[in-house]
């Protein structure tokens, strides 16, 4: 998480600033980018973006059940997510 963070900011703050800041090392870092996405992280990718399509498929309406329900029907297994806190 914390590579991801250092890769989102790195046009604004100088990497080996943030290495420093964030406790981790510069090596590790370019380490992390050079390492290919795992399967585990590329279904989630692929599985976000399909959220994002059965969200806006639907004009932007369906919640978490209905969008959970679409994907359900469309022969994907998913999980809902936690009820959120009020």
């Amino acid at each position: 998480m914390k590579f991801e963070l250092i890769d989102a900011q790195k046009a604004l703050f100088p990497v080996n600033f943030m290495c420093e800041q964030l406790g981790v090392s510069r090596s590790g870092y370019d380490a992390w980018r050079e390492r290919p996405e795992s399967a585990l992280h590329e279904a989630d990718r692929v599985l976000a973006e399909v959220v994002k399509q059965v969200h806006q498929g639907s004009r932007r309406t369906y919640g978490s059940p209905r969008v959970h329900a679409e994907l359900r029907a469309r022969g994907q297994r998913v999980g809902l997510p936690p009820p959120s806190e009020p």
